[in-house]
């Protein structure tokens, strides 16, 4: 996912994340992949002929299955909940009992209860933090990562790990891309610091398409145009989750 979708992501209302899309006043945007819809068009869908808002419903049906599939496979970092909890929303929306999933997992049946026990208290937090942000937000007008002179950037969809890393403003990006890239889009030298080279790497990213899949060939060939070293900035863009791949390494996508 870029940035910009990213932060389009962040900055949703809770329904439209659910639903998977936002409505402006010309076209309907797909909160995951980017793909719009343009309003007073009709959308071809399976031979199919649509308006705007019933293709997007669809799009999401076909290319992410559910918004719920979409936010249980995002790092959990992000979603705030452990990789057992997921696993156990996932089996819930299966309509599992309690005895099955607990039997799916291997634990008793009151761990299963403790586990809906957290999730319940947790939602109720969220609901609390997130009424706190909005009046922080109202009272000062400003967003909670807008600083006085520097915004603090979100970080990508498949980022493997959050830590301070991460910790990015979007003038350290001007700063770096200028420092390290040439105007054509060049990269000079790859960075050792990690923040540095992270910023570099969602850079280079403004290569690849989202949902389109590449060949390694085809990887190489854009990265080549970039850095003599290819090699590493292709294993640099998989270990930080900028791209996928196929187990046999014959294609590569960008990592949602």
């Amino acid at each position: 996912m870029s940035n910009e979708n990213k932060n389009e992501l962040w900055d949703s209302k809770i329904e439209d994340i659910k639903k998977g899309y936002i409505e402006r006043d010309e076209y309907y945007k797909c909160l995951i992949c980017n793909e719009v819809y343009t309003k007073g068009r009709i959308h071809e869908v399976n031979s199919y002929l649509y308006e705007a808002k019933k293709a997007m419903e669809l799009h999401i049906k076909e290319y992410h299955k559910s918004m719920l599939d979409y936010l249980l496979n995002m790092n959990t970092a992000y979603t705030g909940i452990t990789e057992v909890q997921r696993e156990l929303i996932v089996l819930i929306v299966q309509g599992l009992s309690d005895k099955e999933i607990a039997n799916k997992l291997g634990v008793a049946a009151s761990t299963v209860r403790n586990h809906r026990y957290k999730l319940r208290e947790k939602e109720k937090q969220a609901k609390l933090f997130l009424s706190m942000m909005e009046l922080l937000a109202s009272h000062t007008s400003k967003n909670i990562c807008k600083m006085d002179n520097e915004e603090i950037c979100d970080s990508h969809a498949g980022a493997t790990t959050l830590d301070d890393r991460y910790n990015i403003t979007d003038k350290e990006k001007l700063q770096t891309v200028k420092s390290y890239m040439t105007e054509e889009g060049a990269l000079k030298n790859f960075p050792a610091k990690e923040k540095k080279k992270i910023i570099i790497l969602e850079e280079i990213m403004k290569n690849f398409r989202k949902g389109k899949i590449y060949s390694e060939k085809d990887i190489n060939k854009t990265l080549k145009r970039i850095y003599e070293d290819n090699a590493t900035i292709r294993r640099y863009l998989i270990e930080y989750g900028f791209l996928d791949r196929s187990k046999d390494c014959s294609k590569y996508w960008v990592k949602e």
